[in-house]
């Protein structure tokens, strides 16, 4: 891993950010006492003395005491920054009317302490997290157990890696043959874990540095102490941070003096330090006359060997919640739990797979996309598409989309985003400030919310986390959530990947500058359009605006009104200017510090929207200090920046993470390595192929209006077994089920007569079990499946595999949606066209066939896959059309009243279709029965609720009955 060398360059700006501090804080106030004096008159002043003439002493007093008072003001402005720098604890308080002074004291400050301190020092909020401990909460564990010193481990890169790694794999063979125990039992040696000093933490990869010469066999530590009670009644669990007051056995070649104690041998402790270690001297493996807790892992840890990432500097500690993996899986782990299948495995990629957000995202916009193509259709949006079926994806695309289906955890998004917003509306009820939000981290369901400095204590159900600086909240908390009004207060938060069970989704606009992302092109890409996709696409925003520069110009039909792409550098930098100034001139008129307090007061659904750049590209080094210059406030202005980088260095990088051709996200000084969320540039053609496909204002080739499906409706087509869907289910040729296997059979004919064109077997099992199943389970399912659906009678199975593996149900099993499309198509597009006595018979005989809305009585509970479906859209429709169409079949006969009960009839599957209440009212007026009319006209004013009728239907009701207004009004 890179860790960034201090320059020549960085000396002299901190020797000249020393002379300018010492000229400032000493020299002036040293200047003005010696050559001019105290100021201010001796006593109190009299009347008199305010009348006297303004002399040029007086002016020179007067000033001198701006002078003094700026001087002063200056000084509070570098000791607040020093003292943010140093602890590393929030971001810097704001100097009240410093603004210049304290952006000048910020950079001499930093300059100074460059060459002395890691990236990470800067990060406001970072160094500190995770090193507290509350004892009411559940234990934390670390990203990072510990960095070594910057120059410490340079200098032991340069004198090789590998000679450490083969001595580290020697140590663990030594280790493994001793049969778990480092050394004999007399010979071990034990350490005492350190309270911390200042801002610095003791750590496994410190002590291992320390002790054993190589910070890398911090593994053998753990295995020798792993599970064992310490003082305080706490166990040292996988990947858990470490105590002070632990007591840590030591490999036997352990060195350093009087550190490293002995249980019989420790005369610089405390009588009751050494009975601690002696009563956990009688704990571990060795005490029990067995191996096996040993070493034996350390050879293979280094960089990526663990759960820890290390690099040069301070003791950075990103912490992740440290939750048990729970009895079931969800989002991202169930594709995890059912992908063991090797035959049903194929072709479903990995990355959306394991990007549950990411997937839901994406899933809920393409259904999103696919309903207004199906409303315009309609609607007569898009001329000649009436009727319109959506596109049926193939190849790749359809591989993307079952992995969305596989992948998406929507329950996720939506407690996410009702946990966001209730904590806004609770923090607004009492007055008080967002807290600015760096990372979240989902880990089981429960929400871990990383904060730049502490808050207070959080609202109810929030709790206080393993410190002042994290906020938590339970799932079962956020179940309790309902949806409330008010903006999205962190709508830059993105998923980033994943580390021990743990999500993290870091907070693109509360980064104090800019975050680089170095790494090979094409790993960049696949990073950079996640994120962008994620972006475009989440649940738990309201508006924003995100600039793809370098990259990712096929990506905006996404969300068009989202993303905007620009062609170079040059464009952004103009771009941003502008914007810059326009959000801090606008912040200012409203008299807020940031763009957080701006969420919570009275325009907060309209202003503060989030602008987040995404730069693939690395610009040049003129245009890169710009950039830097842009993004030192940005975070204020909720403006966030990711940046690519071929060689990692970028100035102004606040935060700086490297893609590895393994798919792992190292962030070092950030102490973070994760295993990446990506989207590679194969799934991301396909999945904008999806989203161009549903475009409604796409041109089609041919027409759209065929169902994947066609039934044959003559009397030789009767189906071996019929489902009727369209009102409450019910199975015609089979047996019922018996136990309590039958819901489960019935869901899953269900989904595979709503898609005739095939159900990949992980999209089944994921529909019927949202949070994982085992692989006999499923298999089960399968084949109780087919030995319910049977065989035809000339043997051939119902329920069969097309030639790319999925699911596909045969013809003689059929739906009444399947005939109700055939019906409609037959009518408008076949034998209809020509026949008007065979058009009327196939639109009433379809019509026949709606009794209610999509599987009525379903259970409470189950059938959860509809909400990623367009059927709930679809059917409407389909019944409107066929209304709308018999309707027109009567009146061309002048039968109105066959027309108004046709159109009554659709009317009670597809109330809210504005074309049906249109059609009636025409037809209620043919009749000539204004009274009726009237009556018409009140019921449909009654259901509009407070929106009123929409315009289109006042402008017909004023055509055919003028005095409806002054007719309602009377009638009350």
């Amino acid at each position: 891993m890179r860790i960034r060398r201090r320059s020549f360059g960085d000396f002299v700006k901190a020797f000249f950010a020393f002379v300018a501090l010492a000229v400032l804080l000493v020299g002036v106030p040293g200047a003005l006492a010696t050559q001019i004096g105290w100021p201010l008159p001796d006593g109190v002043p009299s009347f008199d003395w305010l009348q006297q003439e303004i002399t040029v002493h007086t002016f020179l007093n007067i000033l001198t005491v701006i002078v003094w008072l700026a001087w002063a003001q200056f000084t509070a402005c570098v000791l607040v920054e020093m003292k943010a720098a140093l602890s590393g604890v929030g971001v810097p308080g704001r100097v009240p009317g410093a603004g210049p002074s304290q952006l000048l004291a910020r950079q001499l400050v930093a300059a100074l302490l460059l060459v002395g301190a890691t990236a990470a020092s800067f990060t406001p909020g970072l160094s500190q997290l995770g090193n507290s401990y509350d004892a009411n909460q559940k234990p934390t564990v670390a990203a990072a157990q510990a960095t070594p010193g910057l120059f410490a481990q340079q200098q032991e890169q340069a004198s090789g890696a590998a000679a450490a790694l083969a001595e580290q794999a020697s140590h663990a063979a030594a280790h493994a043959d001793a049969g778990g125990s480092t050394a004999k039992q007399g010979d071990t040696k034990y350490y005492r874990i350190q309270p911390p000093e200042g801002r610095h933490h003791d750590s496994l990869w410190e002590i291992a540095q320390r002790h054993l010469g190589d910070g890398r066999r911090y593994k053998e530590i753990f295995e020798l102490n792993k599970d064992r009670v310490q003082p305080d009644g706490s166990k040292l669990s996988e990947a858990s941070l470490i105590r002070p007051g632990w007591i840590m056995e030591m490999p036997g070649d352990a060195r350093g003096g009087d550190l490293v104690e002995m249980p019989d041998e420790a005369p610089n402790v405390s009588p009751d330090v050494q009975q601690q270690i002696g009563d956990y001297a009688q704990t571990g493996d060795h005490a029990q006359g067995g191996g096996g807790s040993g070493a034996q892992s350390g050879g293979g840890s280094g960089a990526q060997g663990g759960e820890h990432e290390h690099a040069g500097g301070g003791a950075t500690q990103v912490s992740v919640p440290d939750q048990q993996r729970p009895a079931h899986a969800t989002g991202h782990q169930q594709a995890t739990a059912v992908g063991a299948e090797s035959d049903s495995s194929f072709g479903l990629p990995e990355a959306l797979l394991t990007a549950p957000l990411l997937a839901a995202g994406l899933l809920g916009a393409l259904g999103r996309r696919r309903r207004q193509a199906l409303w315009q259709s309609a609607f007569g949006a898009v001329g000649g598409r009436r009727g319109m079926e959506p596109p049926t994806p193939s190849g790749d695309a359809q591989d993307v989309q079952d992995a969305l289906l596989v992948g998406a955890d929507p329950e996720g998004v939506r407690l996410l985003d009702r946990s966001l917003r209730g904590l806004a509306a609770s923090l607004a009820e009492e007055s008080r400030a967002l807290p600015v939000v760096y990372a979240a981290w989902l880990s089981n369901g429960d929400l871990h919310l990383q904060l730049a400095q502490p808050a207070g204590k959080p609202p109810a159900p929030w709790q206080q986390g393993q410190d002042q600086t994290f906020w938590m909240l339970s799932r079962t908390d956020a179940e309790r959530y309902e949806d409330v009004d008010t903006a999205a207060p962190y709508p830059g938060l993105v998923s980033l990947g994943t580390m021990d069970d743990s999500r993290l989704l870091l907070n693109l606009e509360a980064v104090p500058g800019i975050v680089s992302l170095s790494g090979r092109e094409a790993d960049r890409a696949a990073v950079f359009a996640s994120v962008a996709a994620e972006l475009a696409t989440n649940g738990w925003s309201d508006r924003m605006t995100i600039t793809l520069v370098g990259f990712g110009e096929d990506l905006t039909p996404l969300a068009p009104n989202r993303i905007r792409h620009l062609e170079d550098v040059e464009a952004l930098v103009e771009t941003m200017e502008a914007e810059t100034r326009q959000r801090r001139g606008a912040l200012g008129a409203a008299g807020h510090d940031s763009v957080l307090t701006g969420r919570t007061g009275p325009a907060q659904h309209t202003r503060w929207a989030p602008h987040l750049v995404l730069l693939a590209a690395q610009p040049s080094a003129e245009d890169a200090v710009t950039l830097a210059e842009l993004a030192a406030d940005a975070s204020r202005l909720g403006i966030g920046y990711l940046v690519g980088t071929e060689t990692g260095d970028l100035p102004g990088a606040a935060w700086e993470m490297e893609i590895t051709g393994e798919g792992k996200l190292l962030a070092p000084l950030l102490g973070l390595e994760l295993d990446a969320q990506l989207l590679p540039v194969a799934q991301q053609r396909a999945v904008v192929e999806l989203f161009v496909e549903a475009d409604p204002e796409r041109e089609s080739d041919g027409p759209a209006t065929t169902p994947p499906f066609l039934v044959d409706i003559s009397e030789q087509g009767r189906p071996a077994v019929y489902a009727r869907l369209v009102g409450p289910y019910e199975i015609i040729g089979l047996d019922t089920p018996d136990g309590e296997r039958s819901a489960l059979l019935h869901e899953a004919l269900a989904l595979l007569l709503l898609h005739r064109e095939g159900v990949h077997p992980r999209v089944l099992s994921s529909a019927l079990w949202p949070r994982g199943v085992t692989d006999d389970v499923r298999s089960a399912l399968l084949d109780r499946l087919r030995i319910w659906l049977g065989t035809d009678p000339d043997g051939t199975p119902r329920l069969v595999r097309d030639a790319s593996g999925r699911l596909t149900l045969a013809k003689t099993v059929v739906s009444d949606l399947d005939v109700l499309r055939s019906l409609y198509h037959e009518a408008t597009q076949g034998k209809g066209v020509d026949s008007r006595a065979v058009r009327g018979r196939l639109l009433t005989d379809a019509l026949v066939l709606v009794r209610g809305p999509l599987l009525a009585d379903r259970p409470e509970g189950r059938y959860r896959w509809l909400t990623h479906e367009i059927v709930d859209a679809q059917l409407p429709l389909l019944v409107a059309d066929t209304g709308l169409a018999l309707c027109e079949f009567h009146m061309e006969k002048n039968r109105a009243e066959k027309a108004i009960e046709a159109l009554q009839a659709a009317l009670r599957t597809a109330p809210a279709d504005e074309r049906l209440w249109h059609e009636l009212l025409r037809a209620t007026h043919s009749t000539g029965d204004s009274e009726r009319l009237t009556e018409l006209a009140t019921d449909l004013i009654g259901r509009s609720g407070a929106r009123g009728l929409p315009p289109r239907t006042e402008a017909l009701l004023d055509e055919l009955l003028p005095t409806w207004r002054d007719a309602i009004a009377a009638t009350g």
